[in-house]
């Protein structure tokens, strides 16, 4: 055989490395993802327990890919490959996880807490496939410590006089009941901001007086806008009350959304 003729280099493949070490990590993100996403679904949010311990059990497996699942294709000194970089993507994709739990129902805004908490998960899903157990653990209690005892905290500050609150309520037209909503909302020591109204339809109501729609009453939905000191859920608790009030929903700037 000529000696001029160069052999070309021989590429050892070294096999994935993949074992219980590996299992073990995403078995540790099962777990505290799955602790997130119990607390949520104690609390009935949109986003619970399935939710958030998939999320955190998805991130810790991506984590675990980007680490250990490209060995065979490596070669030294020629093909390298940044591992966080699959971690980085996590970040982005569940942003857009996050962004779909958010919604906006007139002037208030509602998944803020769960959407925050979706990101944390895959955050404490990446670090349990990364291998940093005791980080994972230490952000879960921080979690449990923010999710739970802050909001005892918050409930305690002082509230603001000048943040403005949005209630709605529905009541049968023609009974001069805007009159006696706003008699109500006063003597608690709100000040109304400003009051719109709509009407809803005709809708079956026990005792109406709307002869000519089978016994319906045309509804009515009013939305006030108020701040005050008090609590908005104590002046919806009052307005509900009220004779021939159909329905109270009370939208607090003063309490953390959850």
């Amino acid at each position: 055989m000529d000696s001029s003729i160069t052999t070309l280099p021989r590429v050892l493949a070294t096999a994935n490395a993949e074992g219980w070490l590996q299992v073990g990590e995403l078995g540790l993100a099962l777990l505290l993802s799955g602790v997130i996403g119990l607390e949520r679904e104690i609390r009935q949010k949109s986003a619970g327990l399935r939710t958030h311990t998939l999320v955190g059990v998805g991130a810790a497996l991506f984590t675990l890919i980007s680490k250990y699942g490209f060995s065979d294709v490596l070669e030294p000194g020629r093909v390298v490959l940044d591992p966080s970089r699959v971690a980085a993507q996590i970040v982005t994709g569940v942003g857009f996880l996050g962004a779909g739990i958010i919604f906006v129902r007139r002037d208030s805004v509602h998944g803020l807490t769960t959407a925050a908490a979706i990101w944390v998960t895959a955050a404490v899903g990446a670090c349990a496939g990364a291998g940093l157990p005791i980080l994972a653990v230490t952000a879960t209690g921080t979690y449990l410590l923010v999710a739970v005892a802050f909001p005892a905290i918050t409930r305690r500050l002082p509230r603001s006089a000048t943040a403005v609150s949005v209630i709605h309520v529905r009541y049968p037209d023609g009974q001069g009941i805007l009159r006696r909503l706003l008699e109500v909302a006063t003597s608690l020591g709100f000040a109304i901001d400003q009051v719109s109204t709509e009407t809803l339809g005709w809708h079956p109501r026990s005792g109406a007086e709307g002869e000519g729609h089978g016994g319906a009453a045309a509804m009515v939905e009013v939305t006030m806008h108020v701040h005050g000191r008090a609590s908005v859920n104590e002046l919806a608790a009052a307005l509900s009350e009220l004779d021939q009030v159909d329905a109270v929903a009370a939208d607090d700037v003063n309490v953390a959304d959850e």
